[in-house]
């Protein structure tokens, strides 16, 4: 290096030979320091630089797809900051690869990562500006830089830029390096990668893009806000796109046919108008809310799950249809503003639709109105995984459990005002029908069918309220958590909270003859490699409750002779053409709306109300809100599935008669009432003349004949001692006088005897005296069947017959100074007789 120093200090002394020499000597030496000083940059800078190797394998951020059942249709994409897919790079079309290749890095597959050329041009272009730009980078560096550093511009993030990415080129291939950067750089509205971009931009898959489509996203990476096909450069775009066909035909991709073909394509007007794509909206947020409590958001936002869900794209589409065009006509006439539906397959627990509200991306009515106050309408609520009251639909439930615990569908209630008492702190609670009316004497299938508010509620304290609500979690409803006594008779009239979900659940365990299921809304999850996390597998369920009770209830809900007496003879739940079973539900002031049906194949349930819960207007039962929607639904739908019938329902005897259906009346029993008894009577005889033809009624509210705790036991010895008996038994006996032919109690079991008549039998006594030549004759006369008549006989001859016991008899020349016989006959009108005589001498007259 010193003999360097002095060369160079006496250069000019030296020959043409030695000058070369050292020239050679000192470009060694610089080219020497120069790779010691590149080396010591390498070195210093690689220190804190990530790991190439793992670049490949490290977690990149994806976003999580929420699919149909089919996998076809993509309900949602949840992601964070960045939307992104990762494909293979088999399925990225050529268009792609070389539109991309064609404007960001013609030389991709000869260079090594950098281009020296491109750096210094690069550098001499900051060194002018007096800071750092961008430019010059290559397909590996752009990857490294948005992969594996940031986007500040420095020139030591370009030094550490190179370096990883000639580091990245001795670790993977050229077609990997551009599948990692195809799958990850930035293409605009949070679209990262180019699936994400297709599915941005073209709403399809990457592999089905056509050339001007792969040339437009190719043109986007460069600037994606300015180049935006949702901003306003779109001539801008237009001509980058039309610069990428062109690079690709003189790079010998495409042809010149193709690139006049395609560059005069109208690709702009292939662009989705922007919005946040999502598909069933509540459905989608139902399930993300799952996804979230067991995978974490994390996980949901950025791990690239596949999740394959249990809807039917077809239904949910019928479904959402029918939601809509029912609630606007609901909204008119009935003042209400919402309604939500949900279908499951009874056979597996899967939901089908869910229709959450009628619009989810709706504005709130009234506008201006406070969320879950004042709002009528709530677009983004899903209704149907709230608690609202479910109104009579609840009964089912209720007379499951009665047949369950030995009551049977014959079961005779009577249907008459009843003031069953104080009811939560009330002084009374006396509930009324829906129309006012009182029907008398019934069976439970009719009360059930019509949906009859007192017989349900006396069947609800036979049962008891806590086993009721025992037999509806067993079946599904997940509410109900209170203590039991915090529940009254009014639960059967829908007094506590159910969720629609659940309520469709529960119901489907009828439709399987009661096995349960549990709901699910997951066919399968995948992670983001296609490893399976979760994948539904069919399962034979539980039993929840024997099959014969369950057949009760679908004989009851599918037969529409039982309902027709209130709602009609054609209302909506009725079918010709199979059986299917349905029950509706309205709650106090028509705040709901509710009808709930199946088939053994599927179960569907309406609701319809105002999210706040106002009143709807007069007269907007569950048959008029929601059955119009319930019954659209299902003709559609139920046209793909095959007729299937419902356990039958096998009638037994139970040996009583109020439990069989028989009321104790026995008609025209021939009788005789027993004079001064109250109501008392005796079978006809011989003793009894006035027999007459009676209808006796052993009439009783169902506590007289049963022990609620055990219906097919023994009859109660003081059935007066249950606190309802006498409230049940008033109702009764205020109905039967109503019915005037009837005579309470059993009919007579005995004859009529001569004694039950002797004291009522007639009595007379007589006087007789003579007025010259006339008998006066007076008789004291008692007959408490009333008189018939009166015979008069005098010495043997009857002389007259009257209905009064007095007579004057002219007496002729020939009873004169005789010893007379007078004797009085009295018969009743049961033809009962007495008699009485008198004897007396006859004077001489003038």
């Amino acid at each position: 290096m010193r003999q360097i120093i002095y060369s160079v200090k006496n250069f000019k002394k030296l020959n043409k030979e030695q000058k070369w020499k050292l020239s050679l000597k000192i470009i060694a030496c610089i080219f020497g320091l120069a790779i010691i000083f590149v080396a010591g940059i390498f070195l210093y800078f690689a220190k804190d630089l990530p790991d190439a190797n793992g670049v490949s394998d490290r977690m990149v951020v994806e976003s999580t797809k929420i699919m149909d059942r089919t996998g076809q249709h993509i309900l949602y994409e949840v992601h964070g900051e960045e939307k992104r897919t990762i494909i293979q790079f088999s399925d990225m079309p050529d268009n792609i690869k070389y539109a991309t290749i064609a404007l960001e890095d013609q030389d991709f597959y000869s260079h090594h990562g950098i281009k020296i050329t491109s750096i210094v041009r690069a550098l001499l272009k900051d060194f002018i500006k007096r800071g750092a730009s961008q430019g010059g980078s290559t397909i590996t560096q752009q990857f490294v830089k948005k992969s594996m550093l940031s986007d500040e511009k420095t020139f030591t993030r370009k030094i550490k830029e190179a370096i990883l990415s000639f580091e990245l080129e001795t670790k993977y291939s050229k077609d990997e390096i551009l599948s990692m950067y195809l799958n990850q750089i930035p293409y605009g509205s949070n679209a990262y990668g180019i699936e994400a971009a297709s599915q941005t931009f073209f709403g399809k898959s990457a592999r089905e893009l056509t050339l001007d489509e792969a040339a437009l996203l190719a043109a986007l990476p460069q600037a994606p806000s300015y180049y935006s096909p949702h901003g306003s450069h779109l001539d801008a775009l237009k001509a980058r796109q039309e610069y990428a066909l062109k690079q690709m035909e003189k790079l010998g991709y495409i042809t010149s046919e193709q690139l006049e073909e395609y560059k005069d394509a109208d690709v702009l007007s292939k662009i989705k108008p922007f919005q946040e794509s999502i598909n069933a909206p509540h459905f989608v947020m139902y399930v993300k809310e799952y996804l979230e409590k067991n995978y974490g958001q994390q996980a949901v936002e950025q791990g690239g799950l596949k999740v394959f869900t249990t809807l039917d794209w077809d239904k949910q589409q019928i479904a959402e249809k029918a939601v809509k065009e029912s609630a606007e006509k609901n909204e008119k006439n009935w003042n209400a503003y919402n309604s939500s539906l949900v279908a499951m397959d009874p056979k597996t627990g899967q939901i089908l639709a869910m229709v959450g509200s009628k619009d989810f991306f709706g504005k709130s009515q009234p506008e201006g109105c406070i969320s879950g106050k004042d709002c009528k309408f709530e677009p983004q609520d899903n209704v149907s995984i709230r608690d609202r009251q479910p109104g009579s639909s609840f009964k089912p439930y209720v007379y499951l459990t009665a047949f369950k615990e030995g009551y049977t569908p014959e079961t005779i209630l009577f249907d008459v005002k009843t003031n069953f008492g104080s009811e939560k702190g009330s002084k009374d609670y006396e509930p009324q029908n829906y129309d006012g009316k009182f029907r008398g004497p019934l069976k439970m299938k009719e009360t059930l069918a019509q949906s009859l508010n007192i017989p349900a509620v006396k069947t609800l304290y036979l049962t008891g309220i806590k086993d009721s609500i025992d037999t509806a979690k067993g079946l599904g409803i997940t509410g109900l958590n209170n203590k039991t006594d915090y529940y009254g008779l009014s639960l059967v009239l829908g007094g506590g909270e159910v969720k629609l979900l659940d309520h469709v659940s529960a119901f489907s365990t009828l439709a399987t003859g009661g096995i349960k299921r549990e709901k699910n809304a997951i066919m399968k999850i995948e992670d983001s490699k296609g490893e399976i996390l979760e994948e539904y597998k069919s399962s034979e369920g539980e039993r929840a409750i024997e099959e014969k009770y369950v057949a009760m209830l679908d004989h009851i809900l599918s037969t529409n002779d039982f309902r027709a007496p209130v709602f009609g003879e054609n209302s909506p739940p009725r079918f010709d053409s199979r059986p299917v079973a349905a029950k509706t539900g309205t709650t106090n002031e028509f705040r709901d709306g509710w009808v709930i049906g199946y088939t053994p194949s599927l179960a569907v349930g309406v609701w319809s109300g105002n999210n706040d819960n106002t009143p709807m207007k007069l007269g907007a039962d569950g048959v008029n809100v929601s059955a119009p929607i319930w019954r659209d639904f299902l003709d559609q739908v139920l046209k793909n599935y095959s007729i299937e019938n419902f356990p039958k329902y096998e009638k037994e005897e139970t040996g009583k008669d109020i439990l069989d259906g028989k009321l104790s009346i026995e008609k025209d029993v021939k009788v005789c009432e027993i004079p001064g008894e109250n109501d008392k009577y005796c079978l006809a005889n011989d003793y009894c003349k006035d027999s007459d033809k009676k209808d006796f009624a052993n009439v009783h509210n169902i506590l007289y004949f049963v022990d609620k705790g055990d219906p097919r036991g023994d009859k109660p010895k003081n059935p007066e001692s249950d606190p309802q008996y006498d409230n049940w038994e008033k109702g009764v006996e205020k109905w039967i006088e109503k019915e005037d032919d009837y005579i309470i109690g059993e009919p007579p079991e005995d004859e009529c005897e001569e004694e039950d008549f002797e004291k009522y039998k007639p009595s007379i006594s007589i006087s007789v005296s003579q007025d010259s030549n006339k008998l006066k004759i007076s008789s004291s006369i008692k007959a408490s069947y009333g008189i018939d008549k009166i015979n008069f006989y005098v010495d043997g001859d009857k002389v007259g017959s009257k209905t009064s016991g007095s007579m004057t008899y002219s007496m002729p020349e020939s009873l004169k100074g005789k010893n007379v016989e007078v004797k009085v006959e009295i018969i009743d009108k049961n033809g009962n007789k007495d008699s009485d005589s008198e004897k007396i001498d006859i004077d001489s007259w003038i």
